[in-house]
């Protein structure tokens, strides 16, 4: 097949997906999107969402200043 006869039918075929439009089941999709009636019982309702580190926070406080000193010296 010739690069023009090759050319002309990627064409085509790129203008018939492009143009493509199939029938649409909109209950079907209503169905698929729509809220679920009935939702199953989760069972990750009884996990924190977080662990608590409360017992960790003087631990390491010593180790970390958190003031707020900006370091004024100029390099170079």
């Amino acid at each position: 097949m010739g690069r023009g006869r090759q050319k002309a039918k990627a064409t085509k075929q790129a203008r018939d997906i492009k143009y493509y439009s199939p029938n649409t089941d909109y209950s079907a999709l209503q169905r698929e999107l729509g809220a679920p009636t009935r939702r199953a019982p989760s069972h990750h309702s009884e996990v924190p969402a977080e662990p608590d580190y409360s017992a960790y926070e003087d631990k390491y406080a010593d180790q970390f200043d958190d003031d707020d000193e900006v370091d004024t010296r100029r390099i170079g």
